[in-house]
């Protein structure tokens, strides 16, 4: 295809439906949510063969931005959603068509993200991240714990729900400036760990490798606002709302 026909193309599927997003919300892949597969093969991809030109979007909210609170105020949700996670999904997209870069799935493009330039790296994982995240809470789960297989996991491993919760803050407040911390799942074993900036355990270029299960953004941007530099209470607070529900599915 013409590089001036690929672009038009492009720019006209840049989009889902209300009732795909809202489909895919559903799912337990968190980037699906996020893309949409169009078009014909692209350009050689990296891990192999050729892939779909795909292009990311941004699905609304599970929740509004007020219903965290008084865990995350609305201003910070607002601002981090419309702002942050929408400039990373914008930025993505731009670099998708302006370097004709195609891909089988978005785990593909992560796992071989260290072929790519930094700016696609940060922005993709941006997207991927920030839509795990949103799917990681929701209002109303103060006093939720995780229970069945996965809270056996959990307390096989770190030997109590406590102590998972101490060692996955340690992990939030030794991440020297802005990046995550996660819960992941590398076969049968759970581990904790942290990653810079945007990045995430599914990129090839990760110390920290295995599913995500559970993570947590510690940019500033997520909370300083109301928090301003105490790390460790945004912590403490995200207990009361997390979405143990979506972390039991990605376990499973």
């Amino acid at each position: 295809m013409p590089k001036t026909n690929r672009r038009k193309f492009l720019r006209n599927t840049l989009g889902l439906s209300a009732a795909a997003v809202a489909g895919s919300a559903l799912g337990v892949n968190p980037l699906n949510a996020l893309v949409s597969c169009s078009g014909s093969p692209g350009s050689s991809n990296p891990s192999g063969g050729t892939g779909e030109i795909l292009q990311l979007t941004q699905a609304d909210l599970p929740y509004a931005f007020d219903a965290l609170e008084p865990h995350i105020d609305a201003r910070t949700m607002e601002i981090h959603y419309s702002r942050h996670h929408k400039a990373y999904v914008d930025n993505a997209n731009g670099i998708l068509e302006s370097e004709s870069i195609s891909y089988e799935s978005p785990e593909a493009l992560l796992a071989n993200i260290s072929q790519y330039a930094d700016g696609l790296r940060n922005n993709a994982g941006g997207a991927w991240n920030h839509s795990f995240f949103w799917k990681s809470l929701r209002p109303g789960s103060e006093g939720n714990a995780p229970s069945g297989a996965l809270a056996d996991a959990i307390n096989g491993t770190f030997g109590s729900f406590d102590e998972f919760k101490a060692q996955f803050k340690a992990a939030g407040l030794g991440q020297f400036g802005s990046g995550w911390a996660w819960l992941v799942k590398d076969g049968d074993t759970l581990s904790i760990g942290g990653t810079p900036n945007q990045d995430n355990p599914l990129m090839d270029l990760s110390e920290l490798k295995g599913k995500p299960l559970l993570g947590i953004d510690v940019w500033e941007h997520a909370y300083y606002l109301k928090y301003q530099n105490q790390r460790g209470n945004y912590i403490d607070s995200f207990w009361n709302i997390v979405n143990w529900d979506f972390v039991a599915e990605q376990f499973a």
